[in-house]
């Protein structure tokens, strides 16, 4: 859904074969056979948690108004309706009604898939590839007796679906305050599987980490890092490994840098069980760290602490933020933005998507609640140095953050 850190590192992946380790361990994969699938006791999200989405949706869409919400393919379609369906030119979409059932519209070929793929109860309506889909919709709409009011627009819905609405006489509104309404509060059930994906990515990096050796490329070490996050019955879903000079760009540079003695290791790494997703980030210095980068990483780990502090239900997304850059203002870093310094924001959303809103972010004013669940990873970067960056989620509950996984407190013991 968005070009992030993510898409690039898989794109990479792609490219890099399966596993490359070094010397005379290329010619034998990892020992694996110590790694025991972590997820077989996951339970998934049920009827009962679908339908109560919806019910949820539905209030919300009365209290603001709106007759009806589009969704197409993605996470947001996956989250109401357990349909998993890629976007093409033909429109495959669900409208989520202010009451009653919910319709997927769907070419006509298509329709005994998308019923195959449907975990909730819906009505289904296609059109054949000389008709417009969106008048398909706006017949429902019609039929529903909801086209006076306003269709809420999922925010990734393309912009030919949405002219088509409005050139059939509709009209849009942003779904933000009904999707993320629901989406931004993970219940039980999403924070169980949420815990799940983190406990197989720390128990992937406890693996990796004294396997990790000199001469090691960056694709060995992320090779490696994938292998055993599937073993342990996780669905990788990227692996950044920066060495070096490298870790002093959040997302790396195109130059390979190996394993060597002195150098910064900085992984960032996360999987998905059952679409819930992790996201973990650890430093360490290969061979043993100069003060100069114990001072950093004992900041960065500051950094983390401060944040998680300020976490407080009832305050902004955006304090989380200022806490931060004040904290790092204080140690002569920044200011604000600035480099050397944290360039990026303190954290993110995180739950189907790895990157969702809200986020950590200067000026963001919507107040934190139960049920909401960010990263917070408040790295430095140097440029023409090194970086740190130690990332670990954490979720909000009725007495405030918890973590998903506990920060390290030592760049000597970096998995705790």
């Amino acid at each position: 859904m968005r070009l992030d850190r993510r898409t690039l590192v898989r794109a990479a992946a792609a490219a890099a074969p399966l596993l490359a380790l070094p010397g005379a361990l290329r010619a034998a994969e990892p020992d694996l056979s110590a790694l025991q699938d972590m997820t077989r006791g996951a339970v998934p999200i049920d009827n009962a948690e679908r339908a109560a989405r919806l019910a949820r949706a539905q209030k919300l869409m009365r209290a603001n108004g709106i007759g009806a919400v589009l969704i197409e393919g993605g996470s947001s379609l996956i989250y109401f309706t357990g349909l998993r369906w890629g976007r093409s030119e033909r429109l495959t979409a669900v409208v989520l009604p202010a009451e009653g059932e919910a319709c997927i519209v769907t070419p006509f070929f298509e329709e005994a898939r998308t019923r195959e793929g449907l975990a909730i109860p819906a009505e289904v309506r296609v059109w054949n590839e000389d008709e417009n889909p969106l008048k398909t919709v706006a017949g429902f709409l019609k039929d529903r007796k909801l086209a006076h009011l306003p269709v809420g627009i999922e925010e990734t819905v393309r912009y030919f679906a949405v002219d088509g609405l409005q050139k059939a006489g509709l009209k849009v509104v942003s779904a933000n305050p009904v999707v993320r309404g629901c989406r931004m509060i993970k219940t039980p059930a999403e924070i169980a599987l949420m815990q799940l994906a983190t406990d197989v990515t720390i128990a992937a990096y406890r693996f990796v980490y004294p396997r990790v050796e000199k001469g090691m490329s960056q694709r060995d070490v992320a090779a490696l890092m994938d292998a055993a996050t599937r073993k342990l019955g996780g669905v990788p879903e990227f692996s950044l490994v920066l060495v070096g000079e490298g870790a002093a760009y959040p997302h790396g540079t195109k130059v390979p840098a190996p394993v060597a003695d002195g150098r910064i290791v900085l992984m960032d790494c996360g999987c998905n069980v059952q679409g819930y997703q992790s996201d973990v980030s650890r430093t360490w210095v290969h061979g043993g760290a100069t003060p100069e980068q114990r001072k950093v990483w004992d900041q960065v780990a500051q950094g983390q602490q401060t944040a998680f502090a300020a976490a407080k239900l009832g305050a902004t997304a955006g304090s989380v933020d200022d806490a931060v850059r004040r904290y790092y203002a204080s140690v002569g870093w920044g200011p604000d933005y600035k480099l050397p310094g944290l360039s990026h924001r303190t954290g993110h959303g995180i739950g189907l998507d790895g990157h969702e809103p809200v986020n950590l972010v200067r000026g963001e004013a919507t107040k934190l609640a139960p049920g909401m669940c960010f990263s917070n990873e408040p790295g430095i970067y140097i440029p023409g140095s090194f970086g740190v960056r130690l990332e670990d989620c954490f979720h909000m509950t009725e007495s405030g953050p918890k973590w998903f996984s506990e920060p390290p407190k030592s760049i000597d013991a970096p998995m705790g």
